[in-house]
């Protein structure tokens, strides 16, 4: 009786075991579901965000409608020809994860909405740093076999420059590179380069967390070169997985020609058919082989000069590790303490703004900065702006203040200053609100601080005042200026 007892306790006991163990498979593997479900909607989020104009989430801001990520969902379907159901289906999520260009598909980062194209036909291109992958022999024989794919079909000749004024310029690099495009590491995006135009206009950037290969290993260096270089002529993403300028990479032969009809016809649209140009070498030299700014028929873009000692700004502000400063319709950014300064037309960058800037500063924590041009202001996060212009009486500013002439963020405090002739307000950043008892005298709270405030910016502790070709060294909590330098100094002269 005993042993019948024992044997009926151990049965119930395994039944109950079996029973849990079953239940915690279950619950194991829904979590494991949920997470993966979570996973894929961060990853679709980003993936909208960063090439379909999906506005982010921020603070301040509504949170987005189920509707507006459908409708997101269903362009980047449409746009793949893929079924358009607006729903997170595998085939979606598995383009979604393909290695690809960093180049929006949604717009083209052309001025004014139009095609850029080169306005010459002999273009120069430069390589300012390597990848490790390759011997730097190999990345020079890629790169010049990746350009003549479209001098085989256009009128276009490259020319290699050893100058930094060269129209193209190649750099391999990794993350954060003095751009809004940061790398992401392994995978993800693979290159980006600008639409043609003046400083960095052109320009090609590489992913060197990226395993680069001249055969079939990792990426293929001359198949993702031509498609960037595509986007330096003037070219946007195609639909078609034939076309080069389609967005995500694919392993190819590259054995002959690579070019689609459609490339083709594009590129022939912006700069005609292919035809024999000859050019007359013999007065100049074996030199100008190696040094061909020195021809006559290829005078690069001349940059903005930034050494000049009377050199002044509009707005500066930091972005990061990046400061970003302005002149009239012109930009630089300079990331960390690199020397590589990254410069060109406001709209090089930022192709839907086509003003010049009175002030700007950035949030760190929202990573947004916000430009400001008389009475309206825009936000922006990298290169998109979300939304459209807004007043700035929003703010709390009175109607007799029309521009602003600088602002600067202090982290320490959360408020934000704003600089106007010789008066200066407080805006709670938190609260969203100007303070109380302001405006308040420049003068009374900023001894040494006499004159008009073009720019100013927060930087290791300090707030420097941009007035004219003079920068002011503010020590905020001493309440005095502790030096002054030049304004071109900011930018490495």
């Amino acid at each position: 009786m005993q042993q019948l007892w024992a044997c009926a306790a151990f049965f119930l006991l395994c039944l109950v075991s079996s029973s849990a163990v079953s239940k915690t498979k279950q619950e194991n593997t829904k979590g494991d579901s949920k997470d993966a479900g979570q996973s894929d909607l961060s990853l679709a989020t980003e993936y909208l965000e960063q090439f379909y104009d999906l506005e982010d989430e921020s603070a301040g801001r509504p949170k987005r409608s189920s509707d507006s990520i459908r409708s997101k969902l269903k362009e980047m379907q449409r746009f793949f020809r893929l079924n358009e159901t607006g729903s997170l289906d595998n085939e979606t999520i598995e383009v979604m994860k393909t290695p690809r260009c960093g180049i929006p598909d949604v717009h083209n980062y052309s001025p004014n909405g139009q095609q850029a194209k080169w306005h010459k036909n002999v273009i120069s291109y430069s390589i300012g740093s390597y990848t490790r992958d390759l011997p730097a022999s190999a990345v020079d024989h890629l790169i010049d076999s990746a350009l003549k794919v479209w001098s085989s079909a256009s009128p276009l000749s490259f020319v290699r420059s050893y100058s930094q004024n060269a129209d193209i310029r190649v750099q391999f690099s990794t993350y954060a590179h003095g751009d809004f495009f940061p790398f992401d590491g392994p995978g993800g995006t693979l290159a980006h380069a600008y639409g043609p135009g003046e400083g960095i206009g052109g320009d090609a950037h590489f992913d060197d967390d990226e395993t680069w290969s001249a055969g079939f290993q990792g990426f293929n260096l001359y198949l993702v070169a031509a498609h960037e270089f595509g986007h330096a002529l003037g070219l946007s993403h195609s639909r078609y997985k034939e076309s080069l300028m389609y967005p995500t990479y694919r392993k190819r032969n590259t054995a002959g020609n690579i070019l689609s009809s459609e490339d083709v016809a594009k590129i022939q649209a912006l700069y005609g058919p292919r035809r024999n140009l000859l050019y007359d070498f013999s007065g100049y030299g074996m030199t100008s082989l190696f040094y061909p700014w020195r021809l006559k028929f290829d005078v690069p873009q001349t940059r903005k000069e930034k050494c000049d000692p009377d050199l002044s700004f509009d707005a500066v502000t930091t972005l990061g590790r990046d400061v970003l400063l302005l002149k009239d319709r012109y930009l630089w950014i300079r990331h960390g303490q690199l020397p590589d300064i990254k410069e060109g037309p406001i709209n090089n960058f930022m192709p839907r703004m086509y003003s010049d800037i009175d002030a700007a500063y950035s949030l760190p924590r929202r990573k947004f900065a916000y430009l400001f041009k008389g009475s309206k202001y825009w936000t922006v996060k990298g290169p998109e702006m979300k939304g459209g212009p807004k007043s700035i009486y929003k703010l709390g500013f009175p109607h007799q203040v029309k521009q602003i002439d600088a602002a600067v963020h202090i982290n320490e405090t959360g408020n934000t200053l704003f600089f106007i002739r010789d008066l200066y307000w407080s805006y709670n950043e938190t609260a969203r609100a100007m303070e109380e008892f302001y405006p308040r005298n420049i003068t009374d709270d900023f001894p040494g601080i006499s004159t008009k405030t073009d720019a100013a910016v927060e930087k290791n502790g300090f707030l420097y005042f941009f007035s004219g070709s003079e920068v002011y060294k503010y020590d905020y909590k001493q309440k005095k200026v502790s030096g002054t330098e030049k304004a071109n100094t900011w930018l490495g002269c």
